[in-house]
């Protein structure tokens, strides 16, 4: 029962998840990333926390995103439980949804970008989601909503913190999860910078505001600079 939106750029192996559910403390429990390898989120009815293993052994060897999330969700019992949404390094995507998922449950999926949610306000949740994320992200929005390889903005990078922000902001305004959003999450992975993983457990009011504070700390000179001082590798 949550909202989740993977992000992978090919070309430099940089790698972004964020995640808001009705529950507690999601950050724990749903998304996870590895730069230059990809990105799983695992949801659904009742998620499960060992498909991250199998998923990024499997993308380590090379496999697609499809081949992937095939493996867990044919070794799964459960697997009409879950909802599971997979990118490989070149940015493709593959996603399991599950009949016994509690509706909405609604999926959008482009090159190097893909939300996914179950038990959404609406379908438009995702949509909202992933085409905020294009918008605010690339030169050639409108191209890449048609399937076309993404076009990034020069200052991407340095502003996909916000950017992750602000997409979720536009998705919680289309109504978000059905039970109220209340705990949300985002990690950034790349070879330049160390990584940003940030997390509100439990909200009852604005959520998106208090990611928005968090990121305010992180911009602050002096994290700022404990961050450019750690090792990249």
């Amino acid at each position: 029962m949550t909202l989740s939106l993977l992000h992978v750029h090919p070309a430099t192996g940089t790698v972004a998840a964020l995640t808001a559910t009705g529950g507690v403390a999601v950050g724990g429990y749903v998304h996870h990333v590895w730069r230059g390898v990809g990105a799983c989120a695992t949801q659904g009815r009742v998620t499960h926390p060992w498909y991250p293993d199998g998923v990024r052994r499997a993308l380590e060897r090379g496999e697609d995103a499809r081949g992937a999330l095939a493996r867990q969700v044919d070794a799964d019992k459960g697997a009409s439980l879950r909802q599971c949404l997979v990118m490989d390094a070149r940015g493709r995507s593959a996603l399991h949804s599950g009949a016994d998922n509690l509706a909405t449950v609604a999926s959008c999926c482009y090159p190097g970008v893909a939300a996914a949610g179950n038990l959404l306000a609406s379908a438009k949740v995702v949509e909202a989601l992933a085409h905020a994320f294009v918008d605010t992200c690339c030169t050639n929005a409108d191209a890449v909503r048609q399937g076309a390889t993404p076009e990034y903005r020069d200052d991407y990078e340095a502003t996909l913190l916000e950017g992750l922000i602000d997409a979720l902001e536009v998705a919680l305004a289309e109504g978000g999860d059905v039970r109220g959003t209340r705990s949300a999450a985002l990690r950034i992975e790349s070879f330049t910078q160390a990584p940003i993983d940030l997390r509100v457990d439990w909200c009852e009011g604005d959520i998106a505001g208090e990611l928005r504070a968090l990121a305010r700390r992180v911009r602050a000179p002096a994290f700022a600079d404990f961050l450019a001082s750690l090792p990249r590798r």
